[in-house]
């Protein structure tokens, strides 16, 4: 099947420069992209692989051994020095959300290795990706140890394979691309930090883009075969200056003033560690070879930390993402009258011809509406319809349409992200400084999804027993395994030897770890809830109660009651940061139809519960009890209350009642759902609440 061009993706210059650098130079770390459905990312990824060049490997090698340089430690080899070799296509391997680590690293043939004695070692995801592409789709919900497999894996080149004492080690270096939505939820600052550069994309709000790009769409869905040959010239001439450039990588030199700059900006954003350093560095020399230069520029660096530091400024899920432009060119100009001296003669692009013979790095190359519109012409001059670098001041934004802000992001609210507010930027709420959120756990043992909050059975965590497997056996349980063999050695003619095993004997472990829960937040936004500034308190121990629920690597959703109903504010997602936005913007007054809110919360988990079965929810009501909307308000919030006490849902009812006169309603409500009762200037200040030591006996749905 014929895929879609590389050079045929329209607008997204970031995303595409971001990959072609990294094709470049693998040892930059890979690409993270995030963006919202819709904006080509997998498309561009997988177009990128069929521009690599080609590898040799050694013949019949499952480890992709290059022939020059033999892998001494290969689990195939080992390989002669100038034995046969073959060529292969670079390959694309796509890691899907769903796999497990021993499909992701290779495993050990546990029977083979009992019975008979062998190490049969059976490669992974990570083997198949050697010297090529590994692609991971929404990679923010991947669990976070194979997210660390796969970083450890990209940053070292090696994967390590350690089980049942058995160790195997092989080659893994592979240009590492994740993409993901953030409406979805977020990576830990950790993980983002391991990756290189980070790019963020959207779609056009430009019409004649839009219309371009449904054009080449349809054309390609109508004739794949002669739209790629349109674009082969285009796509030839890109793979061309990837290999130009990793042939000149080596004599890219990177000057001083280049190294201060570098460090300056790191420096004026804050960023931990030194990674940002390096990788800004690598970048910076991948970016002057690909523009045909020998010598690292301001302009290079400039690009470089453009996509080397968004990601590695966010400390916590409230973090706007973006990057500050004006610090950007303050700190780049500070380096530069400090240095002046041994800056480049023009502190700017260098000119002169380029690798393709055209122009070279100088002037802004960013096109605008009309330009990208006329790709049909482009392909035929064989420019590829983009840009070669970032847009550096042409008023050009980076999904091809024109906001007038130099060198933003464009958001989907349509206006640019960055330190400071702009206008149209949704507003975010932040957490107080130092309020703490108590640990809300559900009662019992579940089977639910690995995270940080309830214990459960998982995959990792410490033993607690052992089971025959259902398949093929995980984590062996040794002793267990010997025991269920012993009873039957006679029968098998054992008299002096090893221990001889069947398939059925094999006992895999049982552990025991933490769950991720559904943590839903029903919050009362009536009247009574704005008088006396209480909302403002509600707001700061919501925001540290999403905090907890974002390390603990929760899903959120939110619904608010007030006036005459209830509202979903947001349906069930891992993004804390989306969950503080709804409830920045939530406004208060009017009635309290407590009952519909209840209503809306039981309807709600329903819902979860069919997409999202073994994941267990743990409800938060966030009132002072009062029922003052419709008729016989506070019958028909009991009746409420019944109805989501029925779905199984662990419950807390957070006291919101304040000053000297309280009626206690809350804690009536508390009552009727069989839920622990705080107030509200507890709930996030207390260093545990396990709802299993108030309920006991409560049964777990």
């Amino acid at each position: 099947m014929t895929g879609y061009p590389f050079s045929a993706v329209l607008g997204m210059d970031e995303m595409r420069l971001a990959l072609l650098l990294n094709a470049v130079n693998p040892a930059i770390g890979g690409v993270l992209v995030r963006g919202e459905k819709g904006t080509a990312k997998s498309t561009a990824v997988r177009a990128l692989a069929t521009l690599l060049p080609p590898v040799d490997r050694v013949a019949g090698c499952r480890f992709a051994c290059d022939p020059a340089v033999p892998d001494p430690a290969c689990p195939d080899g080992p390989h002669p020095a100038g034995g046969h070799a073959e060529r292969r296509p670079a390959r694309l391997v796509e890691l899907p959300v769903g796999a497990a680590e021993d499909r992701v690293v290779g495993a050990l043939d546990l029977e083979r290795a009992l019975a008979e004695g062998v190490r049969a070692f059976e490669p992974g995801l990570l083997a198949a990706a050697h010297r090529g592409v590994l692609y991971v789709d929404e990679v923010n919900l991947l669990h976070d140890h194979l997210v660390d497999l796969l970083l450890d894996a990209a940053a070292m080149g090696r994967c390590h394979v350690e089980r049942e004492g058995v160790s195997v080690s092989h080659a893994a270096r592979f240009l590492l691309v994740g993409t993901m939505n953030p409406e979805e939820g977020e990576l830990r600052p950790q993980l983002l930090d391991r990756f290189g550069l980070t790019v963020e994309v959207a779609a056009s709000r430009d019409p004649a883009v839009r219309v371009e790009v449904v054009r080449r769409r349809l054309a390609a869905d109508a004739d794949p075969a002669g739209f790629a040959a349109s674009w082969a010239e285009a796509d030839v001439e890109v793979a061309r200056r990837v290999v130009a450039a990793r042939d000149r990588l080596d004599r890219v030199r990177l000057p001083d003033a280049a190294l201060r700059q570098i460090a300056e900006v790191c420096a004026a954003f804050d960023v931990d560690g030194m990674r940002a350093d390096i990788v800004t560095a690598r970048t910076a020399v991948a970016h002057a070879a690909w523009q045909g230069r020998d010598r690292v520029t301001a302009d290079d660096v400039r690009v470089a930390a453009r996509l080397a530091l968004p990601h590695r400024r966010r400390r916590d899920p409230f973090d706007s993402p973006g990057l500050d432009e004006k610090r950007l060119d303050e700190a780049l100009r500070r380096a530069r009258d400090e240095h002046p001296d041994d800056d480049p003669p023009d502190g700017g692009p260098t000119e002169g011809p380029g690798p393709d013979g055209g122009p070279g790095g100088g002037g802004p190359a960013g096109a605008g509406p009309a330009d990208h519109a006329d790709g049909g012409d482009r392909a035929a001059r064989g420019d590829g319809g983009w840009p070669d670098r970032l847009d550096d001041g042409s008023g050009t934004d980076h999904d091809g349409g024109s906001d007038g802000q130099p060198g933003a992001y464009r958001r989907r609210d349509g206006g640019p992200s960055g330190d400071q507010p702009a206008g149209g930027v949704q507003p975010v709420a932040v957490p107080r400084e130092g309020l703490k959120a108590r640990l809300l756990t559900a009662p019992g043992i579940g089977e639910g999804v690995p995270g940080r909050r309830s214990r459960a059975r998982t995959g990792r965590g410490r033993t607690t027993g052992a089971r025959a497997p259902l398949g093929r056996p995980g984590a062996l349980h040794l002793p267990a395994t010997l025991r269920a063999a012993a009873p039957h050695q006679a029968a098998r003619g054992r008299a002096a030897g090893p221990l001889r095993l069947r398939p059925h004997d094999l006992r895999e472990a049982v552990r025991e770890g933490r769950e991720g829960s559904l943590v839903l937040f029903v919050v009362d936004a009536s009247g009574s809830m704005g008088a006396r500034q209480r909302m403002a308190a509600v707001k700061g121990a919501v925001l540290a109660l999403l905090n907890d629920a974002y390390q603990r690597r929760d899903k959120v959703a939110v619904v608010a009651f007030r006036a005459a109903g209830a509202q979903t504010l947001l349906p069930a997602t891992s993004s804390v940061l989306a969950a503080s936005t709804r409830l920045a913007e939530l406004p208060t007054g009017g009635r309290t139809p407590l009952a519909e809110g209840l209503l809306a919360a039981a309807d709600l988990l329903r819902v979860e519960r069919l997409r999202d079965p073994r994941r267990r929810p743990l409800v938060l009501v966030v009132t002072d009890g009062r029922a003052t909307a419709g008729e016989r308000p506070l019958a028909r919030a009991a009746r409420a209350a019944a109805v989501l006490a029925a779905t199984g849902a662990s419950c807390v009812v957070v006291d919101c009642e304040s000053g000297p006169v309280r009626l206690g309603l809350a804690y009536r409500l508390a009552t009727q759902l069989g839920a622990d009762h705080h107030p509200l200037d507890a709930v996030a200040t207390a260093p545990l609440l396990n709802l299993a030591a108030v309920n006991p006996n409560r049964s777990v749905a």
